[in-house]
């Protein structure tokens, strides 16, 4: 299935189990709650390095962002675009692995 095809059949699924849509709970704190549980399962994939669990978690994690950005009546199309909007220009530098923007203190400074 292509990227675009697959966030469309979340959004089915989404307003078939009344997540989203007109009829649904649409309930942007009960979404932030399960966010957190699928970063907790990622964090917990990572640790114990399970790499088809940390597939799993970033795949949950998205698919919980993909349903946020439509309760709160925008795409997850629009929300990506314009983060990356705010990013593509960023200069920093990578510490510990980590990319830290220009002008951002990092740990110990």
């Amino acid at each position: 299935m292509k990227t675009q095809e697959t966030i469309n059949a979340v959004r089915a699924w989404g307003i078939e189990k009344g997540i989203t849509g007109p009829d649904g709970a649409r309930n942007e704190n009960a979404q932030l709650d399960k966010l957190i549980e699928e970063a907790t399962e990622l964090a917990k994939s990572i640790i114990v390095n399970d790499h088809d669990e940390k597939i799993d978690a970033i795949g949950d994690c998205t698919v919980v962002l993909i349903l946020m950005a439509d309760i709160i009546g925008e795409t997850f199309e629009d929300c990506l675009e314009s983060a990356y909007n705010v990013i593509k220009s960023r200069t920093g530098r990578i510490v510990e692995g980590a990319f830290i923007k220009d002008n951002q203190p990092t740990k110990g400074e």
